[in-house]
């Protein structure tokens, strides 16, 4: 045995820990581990990663999947799902981006002339936190609360875009599975220009004559916490009406502040 270093009695000693709870640690532990991993880990990469037994994480990881934390991707796979990030809307950093995004949204609407929605992902769909109506009173506008589709809709590709690989892949699966009549092949080309021009512009397919844009907001590792979209209606008695390209600078400007607001980026993972 190697030589032990001896400590003095009269040495203060180290605080030690009253409680322990190792099977929670080893749990959150192997929360962290898949949450870092850009594609599924088997039992035998998370023991290695953690220094532990495949014995010793078994039954943690049964427990994981029957809570629906992590989901397996194959006889000997595992992956993170979205709970973590949909239960990340229910507690103070969602009321955080509520009451940043109020007052951005607010000057958004009253410049354009314009409604303005807030949308985050949850399990195949959008759920709109929250949406300022045009102060004409005339315009587009959903209600919060509203579940919106994703595949289709400018905010839905938003937030799938800026994601990881793996996070994007997970979610558009369950997009589809959810509606498989939205499937569309030219997915991930779509997804790939969303991310190198930072948003995504296009003509409504679900309501004739509107136009809807829209950007991310970012936390501090560029992935999209939420869609910030305006969906423009053209007014035909306004001839000094805001066209769409200054919507999309000003909505952008917004995405923006707001990002930073809530201590994210301005610049895409």
């Amino acid at each position: 045995m190697g030589n032990k270093l001896k400590v003095s009695s009269s040495a203060p000693e180290p605080e030690k820990r009253i409680y322990a709870a190792p099977a929670l640690e080893k749990g959150l532990d192997i929360l962290e581990i898949l949450c870092k991993s850009e594609k599924p880990l088997s039992q035998k990469e998370i023991a290695k990663h953690l220094d532990r037994s495949v014995g010793e994480i078994y039954r943690m990881l049964t427990c994981l999947v029957d809570r629906n934390y992590v989901s397996q991707v194959d006889e000997s796979s595992y992956s993170i799902t979205t709970k973590l990030f949909e239960l990340s809307h229910i507690n103070p950093p969602t009321h955080r981006l509520l009451f940043e995004a109020m007052p951005v949204m607010q000057r958004l609407a009253k410049e354009l002339d314009q409604s303005c929605h807030l949308t985050v992902y949850s399990q195949g769909k959008q759920l709109v936190l929250a949406k300022v109506d045009a102060p004409s009173g005339m315009g587009f506008s959903v209600r919060t609360g509203s579940e919106l589709e994703v595949l289709i809709s400018a905010s839905g590709r938003v937030l799938l875009a800026f994601q990881s690989t793996e996070t994007t892949r997970l979610w558009i699966e369950e997009c589809i599975a959810r509606r498989p009549d939205q499937s569309d092949p030219q997915i991930g080309a779509i997804l790939d220009t969303i991310r190198k021009i930072g948003f995504e512009s296009i003509p409504s397919v679900q309501v004739r004559g509107l136009y809807a844009v829209s950007f991310p907001i970012l936390d501090s590792q560029g992935r999209a916490l939420a869609a910030m979209t305006v969906p423009y209606a053209e007014r035909i008695d306004q001839n000094q009406r805001k066209s769409i390209p200054e919507v999309t600078a000003t909505l952008g400007a917004a995405a923006r502040s707001l990002s930073e607001k809530i201590g994210g980026t301005t610049k895409s993972a």
